[in-house]
C-alpha cells in the first residue's frame, strides 16, 4: 500500500485515516513528500477550525481587527497543537520504552490522525456545534491511539496511555483559545 502526496493523495488519505485504517498509517513512510501532505491535512483541520470560528465571529459582529487576531490565534493554535501532542507522545514514548522512532517520524502518522478535524466546519450547526466538536476530538484521539500503535509498535493499551497523557492539555488550550476569542469580541 502506498501513500501519495497529490491532491487524490490527500482525499485518499482523509479517508483511510478516517476510517482508521491502520494498515494505512504503517505504510506510510517517512519522506518530505509524506510529511508534506500530513502538514497539508493539519493545515486543512486548521482551516476548518478557523472557518468554524469565522462565521461565529461574524455573527458577533465582531470588529475587523479583533476577527483577523481571533483567527490568526485559532489557526496557529491548532497546528501549535498538532507538534505539542506530537512532541508529548514522542517524550512519553520514550520514557516507556526506548522507541526508534524519531519525533519527526511521529509527524506524518499523528498528521494524518488529524483528518477528522477536517470536519470541523460543521461545529457552525446551531446548538450540535459543541457536541460536534467533542464528536471530532474522540474521533482524533482514537485515530492517533492507532498512528502510534502502528508507529511505535505498541499495544494498544500503551497507545491509549500515551495519547491520553497530552489529549487533555490539547483540549484545555482549545477552550482558552475559544474563550480568549469571546474576549477580544467583547473588547472589539
Amino acid at each position: 500500500m502506498r501513500v501519495e502526496a497529490s491532491t487524490g493523495g490527500v482525499l485518499r488519505t482523509l479517508k483511510k485515516a478516517l476510517i482508521l485504517d491502520a494498515d494505512y498509517y504503517e505504510s506510510a513512510r517517512n519522506t518530505l513528500r509524506i510529511r508534506r501532505l500530513a502538514l497539508t491535512i493539519v493545515t486543512l483541520a486548521a482551516g476548518s477550525h478557523v472557518l468554524g470560528s469565522a462565521v461565529i465571529l461574524l455573527i458577533n459582529r465582531a470588529s475587523l481587527p479583533m476577527m483577523i487576531l481571533a483567527l490568526g490565534l485559532d489557526g496557529v493554535a491548532v497546528v501549535a497543537g498538532y507538534y505539542f501532542w506530537t512532541f508529548t507522545i514522542w517524550k512519553v514514548g520514550q520514557w516507556m520504552k526506548p522507541i526508534d522512532p524519531t519525533y519527526g517520524d511521529l509527524l506524518s502518522p499523528i498528521g494524518f490522525a488529524y483528518a477528522p478535524q477536517v470536519l470541523n466546519f460543521l461545529t457552525l450547526i446551531p446548538l450540535l456545534g459543541r457536541p460536534i466538536e467533542l464528536v471530532l476530538a474522540v474521533w482524533s484521539l482514537l485515530a492517533v491511539i492507532v498512528a502510534v500503535r502502528q508507529g511505535l509498535d505498541i499495544t494498544t493499551r500503551r497507545a491509549m496511555f500515551i495519547c491520553l497523557i497530552g489529549w487533555p492539555l490539547i483540549q484545555v488550550a482549545i477552550g482558552f483559545v475559544q474563550v480568549l476569542e469571546q474576549e477580544l469580541v467583547k473588547l472589539g
